[in-house]
């Protein structure tokens, strides 16, 4: 599980990094920056910036202290947040058809 939920945050973080380098967007420090750079240009709204960047800083303690993050914390994740990720895609979408590609 905690493999799956990691690959679900990089998709997520992929697609951010693509935006902001193809829209030329302000050089994000962090990945949980990167979703806060896309919530002040609009991208997707404010709030959700704010979720998928805990989501990101969520990815490096699953990368780099893994021993830390019990099974009860990261179902509480899967439970609480994956619908944020199913919001980031629609608003990925409707992005997208804004800018016609």
């Amino acid at each position: 599980m905690k493999f799956s939920l990691f690959e679900i945050v990089e998709a997520c973080i992929d697609i951010a990094n693509h935006i902001i380098a193809a829209e030329r967007f302000e050089r994000a420090e962090s990945y949980a920056e990167m979703f806060i750079t896309l919530g002040k240009r609009g991208v997707i709204p404010g709030e959700l910036a704010e979720k998928l960047a805990k989501m990101a800083r969520f990815r490096n303690l699953l990368v780099h202290r893994y021993w830390e993050a019990d099974m009860r914390y990261i179902m509480e994740v899967v439970e609480n947040s994956l619908g944020d990720v199913e919001e980031f895609m629609v608003r990925i979408e409707e992005y997208m058809e804004r800018r016609g590609v």
